[in-house]
C-alpha cells in the first residue's frame, strides 16, 4: 500500500495520535464516539448533558453549565475508544462484465475482525463569569475496509481509508439565567486512500483496441488468455487530501430547574482534494503501457488527480430531565444531511477529464437515542442507553464494498466516578447490532459485487476529566 504524503505537513504530527479507525460505526462514515461518558448513554442527551469538557464538541453552549459546576477555572478531558468490528461476507453471484466471457476467480467467503483506537481531547477555561473558551481535537469522520487481494470483489475495492482531524475552538456566552449560546469554527483535514485490483487482461485488451494496434492485442491475448485471474492482477491506488473549514453553533435552555434542552448545529465542510493515482502493474501490461505513452495514451501512468466531497451538516436536539434525586432521563434526535454525498468523481488534474465516477446518492438520516443516569451516591453514577442509527445508503445497488454499512441498533452501559473535586473518570461500553446487509453493485466497467454482509461492533471507552 502506498501511503499519503500530505501537502499539509504541519498537521501530520498530530494525526497518528488521533485516528486509527478501522471501521465506520455511525451513519455513513461519521464517527459519533466523541466521549466515554456519552458512550454509556448511547449519546442520548449529548447536546444537553454538559457534564464534562466534551460538551465543547456536542454543544459549545454547554460550557456555561459546566463552568458553573466546577470549582476551578479549567477542565481538561481525554478519552479513548477501542473498537472491535467483526465482518463476514458471503458471495451470491459476483461477476465480471458479460463481454469478458469468464467468471471471477477468488474467495467467496470472507471473515475478519479489526480492532482500532480513536482518541478525543478537550479543554475548557472560564474567561469571565459569563464567557467560556473551549478547544476540541477529534476525528468526526473516518472509515477503513480491507479485503484479501484475491476476493471476488477486488475489482471494486481491496482497501479504503478515510481519515479526518478536526480542531474546533469555541466560545459560550450566558445570555441570562435560562439561556446560553455558543459557537465555534473548525479546521478540518480530510485524507482518503482507495485501492482496488485492475483486471490486467481486460485492461490490456482495452488499451490495445483504443490504440488500434493489432500486434499489441495479440500480445494481450497470448499473455492473458483468460480475464479476471487474481494471479495476473495489477493494483491501483487513488489518494488525496485537503484542509477546509466549517462552523458550529448551539444553545442550551434551562426550561425548569430540572429540565434542560440543547440544540446544536454543525455546518457542511466542502473538501477539494488533490492527490495522485498510482499503479502497480503486472510486467506485461506495464511494458505495453510504457510503449503506448509515445502515442499519447497514458491510461496506466501515475498522475495528479482532483476530487470534491462535501461532508454533511447535522442538527441535534437533546433533552436532560432530572426525574428525581437519583434518576436523570436523557433523549436525543440527530439529523444528518448525507444527501450532500451524491457521487465520488475523480478527475485528471491536468486535463480535468474523468478517471472514475462512483454514484452514491445517499439520503438524509436520523439517529434517535434514549438513556438514563442513576446516581448511586455523590461519587458514583451508572449509565445506560439505546439508539437506532439509520444508514444513508439507499439501496443494495448503491452500496459499495468501500462502505458496506447498514442500519444499526446500539445498547450501551457505563459509569462515572468522582475521585475528588479535581479528578473524575468515565467508562462506557456499547454493542452495535447491524442488520444483514445486501450488496448488488455494478461499477462503471461492469464488475458486479453481489452478496451479503453480516457484522457487529463492540466499543469500549474510557475518559479522564481533570479540573485545575
Amino acid at each position: 500500500m502506498i501511503f499519503l504524503k500530505s501537502k499539509h505537513q504541519y498537521l501530520l504530527p498530530i494525526i497518528p495520535l488521533l485516528i486509527f479507525s478501522n471501521t465506520a460505526y455511525s451513519a455513513g462514515f461519521a464517527l459519533v464516539t466523541n466521549s466515554a461518558s456519552g458512550m454509556g448513554n448511547s449519546y442520548a442527551g449529548s447536546a444537553a448533558v454538559a457534564d464534562n469538557a466534551s460538551t465543547i464538541w456536542f454543544n459549545p453552549a454547554g460550557m456555561t453549565y459546566l463552568g458553573e459546576n466546577i470549582s476551578t477555572k479549567s477542565q481538561l478531558s481525554g478519552a479513548a475508544h477501542i473498537i472491535s468490528a467483526k465482518t463476514e461476507f458471503s458471495d451470491k453471484g459476483s461477476a465480471s462484465p458479460a463481454s469478458l466471457l469468464t467468471t471471477i476467480d477468488g474467495k467467496q467467503e470472507i471473515a475478519s475482525r479489526a480492532t482500532s483506537l480513536v482518541p478525543n481531547l478537550y479543554y475548557m477555561r472560564k474567561v469571565t463569569p459569563r464567557l467560556n473558551f473551549g478547544l476540541s481535537v477529534n476525528a468526526p469522520f473516518g472509515s477503513s475496509t480491507k479485503y484479501q487481494k484475491d476476493w471476488v470483489g477486488r475489482y471494486q475495492a481491496t482497501e479504503s481509508k478515510v481519515k479526518t482531524l478536526n480542531i474546533n475552538p469555541s466560545l459560550s456566552w450566558k445570555a441570562n439565567q435560562k439561556l446560553s449560546i455558543g459557537g465555534g469554527v473548525s479546521v478540518q483535514q480530510f485524507d482518503v486512500n482507495l485501492g482496488k485490483a485492475l483486471d490486467s487482461a481486460a485492461a490490456c485488451r482495452s488499451v490495445a483496441i483504443a490504440s488500434g494496434s493489432t500486434p499489441t492485442l495479440d500480445i494481450c491475448n497470448t499473455k492473458y488468455p483468460q480475464a479476471s485471474r487474481a494471479a495476473n492482477d495489477s493494483q491501483v491506488v487513488v489518494e488525496g487530501d485537503d484542509v477546509s473549514f466549517g462552523f458550529n453553533v448551539g444553545a442550551l435552555f434551562q426550561a425548569t430547574p430540572k429540565t434542560r434542552l440543547g440544540l446544536s448545529y454543525r455546518s457542511k465542510v466542502k473538501h477539494n482534494l488533490e492527490g495522485k493515482i498510482k499503479f502497480d502493474l503486472d510486467p506485461t501490461i506495464a511494458a505495453i503501457g510504457k510503449g503506448l505513452e509515445n502515442k499519447g495514451i497514458n491510461t496506466f501512468k501515475d498522475r495528479d488527480i482532483t476530487a470534491t466531497i462535501e461532508l454533511p451538516e447535522s442538527l441535534s436536539l437533546s433533552l436532560a430531565h432530572q426525574l428525581n434525586q437519583r434518576v436523570e432521563i436523557l433523549g436525543d434526535i440527530t439529523w444528518t444531511g448525507w444527501s450532500s454525498f451524491e457521487q465520488l468523481l475523480v478527475n485528471d488534474a491536468k486535463t480535468n477529464t474523468k478517471i472514475t465516477n462512483t454514484p452514491e446518492d445517499w439520503k438524509n438520516v436520523t439517529r434517535v437515542s434514549l438513556g438514563a443516569n442513576y446516581n448511586v451516591n455523590h461519587k458514583l453514577t451508572l449509565r445506560t442507553g439505546v439508539a437506532f442509527d439509520e444508514e444513508p445508503i439507499p439501496s443494495a445497488k448503491l452500496r459499495t464494498p468501500n462502505i458496506p454499512g447498514n442500519d444499526r441498533t446500539w445498547i450501551s452501559l457505563g459509569a462515572g466516578y468522582k475521585m475528588n473535586k479535581k479528578l473524575n473518570f468515565d467508562v462506557g461500553y456499547a454493542h452495535l447490532f447491524l442488520d444483514e446487509t445486501p450488496i448488488d453493485n455494478t461499477d462503471e466497467k461492469g464488475y458486479a459485487v453481489k452478496g451479503l454482509y453480516n457484522s457487529n461492533v463492540n466499543i469500549l471507552s474510557a475518559q479522564v476529566n481533570y479540573n485545575f
